[in-house]
């Protein structure tokens, strides 16, 4: 029988190390067959022991490569020219791709077969590879990185009364059940390569930059240490009802929380573009990567139909008591504002879900001699939002109760403003320049 070495065929003298990276190759491509016994230029010499030789590959590939390769590696001795060969048939596997578990899913791990040889996988090939076992589900998918840490994880759930082991990580899907890190561990661990950046402008513009920090690590500890710096942005003010005091925050805190967990939990982490924070002196501004779910639009999350790119990972959250109960953010973030229409704080694209967060306490503006009035800041306010209440001027400018009301009355004397309804429903919407 001629033997000679194709795209399919891979010929061995005796046991050598590099039959891994062929059996590896063959898993990965289409399949193929090993013959040991036999020089590279086809002239069979058998070996001595086939059946020692068949337990020792057998042992290497049990040992060395993942994921578990052997119920697609068959071994067979066979009588060749009187002599004794050893066959090893391998198919393309169903898990690939199949590595080299020392050196990880990456080029150095991972081999094709092309041409006659074994060579390493660019990493398009094996994101390819994975997706095409895992699906498009990124969270899912195996991380190309398998050298993770979890020590902020860890303490995380440890400061929840949780444990996280390996039988926590597989139930949350942070290890498949073959004990390999999927992307959901990559996010969590803290090698996550996705990063939250945040700048501060002291205008309403970007022509005043004032401070830019960025956050790393787990998406645990991103989250943490983001919303202290929005909490930093926070500024609380005090008002007196008679001998009560009322403190009134620059931001809804609900509205800051919620916004940053929509970044984090429904982002696109297929893509490598940071998740954005931007403080102005009238606004905060969080966007994050990835729009809405395709065929959603924001008139359907807004009616309370949800559904979620990162399900696994908002799961984690829910259990570490951080999300209540999944497709509420939003809506809380509209209830915190509800002078304001959707379309003011919510935008998106194909790829882009932004939201403004407007500030409810305003800085005064001066511009030459010129301070803004009180009645200016209630008319500058309407000129995004579609209404006010007496609660937003007592949060808008510091003023308490009756003191508002006072405002408002002057308003609606001079025709600037408008009351619909009564009681805890009153509204007042600029009237329009002149009468349709």
């Amino acid at each position: 029988m001629l033997f000679q070495e194709t795209e399919s065929i891979e010929l061995k003298q005796d046991y050598a190390e590099s039959i891994r990276k062929d059996i590896i190759a063959f898993a990965n491509t289409n399949g193929g067959t090993i013959f040991v016994g036999i020089r590279d230029n086809g002239e069979v010499i058998g070996v001595s022991s086939p059946d020692q030789m068949i337990q020792r590959i057998s042992n290497m590939v049990r040992d060395s490569i993942k994921p578990d390769v052997t119920m697609f590696v068959h071994y067979d001795s066979e009588e060749t020219d009187a002599r004794i060969i050893v066959k090893i048939s391998v198919n393309r596997g169903t898990g690939r791709p199949y590595y080299w578990e020392v050196k990880g899913i990456q080029p150095s791990g991972v081999y094709v077969r092309q041409g006659t040889s074994a060579v390493p996988a660019s990493e398009a090939a094996i994101r390819q590879m994975i997706k095409e076992t895992d699906g498009d589900s990124y969270e899912e998918m195996r991380s190309l990185n398998q050298k993770l840490s979890f020590n902020y994880a860890s303490t995380a759930f440890a400061r929840n009364g949780l444990e996280f082991g390996k039988p926590q990580m597989k139930t949350l899907n942070v290890l498949s059940s073959d004990g390999i890190y999927t992307n959901l561990g990559l996010l969590l661990s803290d090698q996550c390569p996705h990063i939250i950046k945040a700048a501060v402008f002291s205008s309403v513009e970007q022509d005043a930059f004032q401070d830019r920090r960025e956050f790393t690590g787990s998406l645990l500890k991103q989250v943490d240490e983001a919303y202290a710096f929005l909490e930093m942005r926070n500024e609380k003010a005090s008002t007196f009802d008679g001998i009560h005091r009322i403190d009134h925050f620059s931001y809804p805190e609900a509205a800051l929380r919620e916004a940053l967990l929509n970044a984090v939990i429904h982002r696109d982490y297929s893509f490598s573009a940071s998740t954005l924070i931007s403080s102005y002196a009238d606004r905060i501004e969080i966007i994050s990567v990835g729009g809405l779910v395709q065929g959603f639009s924001l008139n359907d999350v807004l009616m309370g139909f949800s559904i979620c790119r990162n399900p696994k990972l908002a799961n984690v959250f829910y259990r570490l008591d951080l999300v209540e109960a999944y497709g509420t953010g939003l809506r809380k973030i509209m209830s915190a504002y509800p002078m304001f229409v959707p379309e003011k704080l919510l935008q998106t694209t194909d790829k882009v879900f932004k939201v403004t967060l407007p500030r409810l306490t305003v800085v005064p503006q001066q511009t030459g001699n010129h301070r803004e009035t009180n009645e200016e800041k209630v008319l500058s306010f309407l000129v995004s939002a579609e209404y006010i209440t007496r609660i937003d001027v007592e949060q808008l400018i510091g003023l308490s109760s009756a003191s508002a009301s006072r405002l408002l009355r002057r308003l609606v004397d001079k025709g600037e403003l408008e009351v619909v309804g009564g009681g805890k429903t009153t509204r007042y919407f600029r009237r329009p320049p002149y009468d349709q």
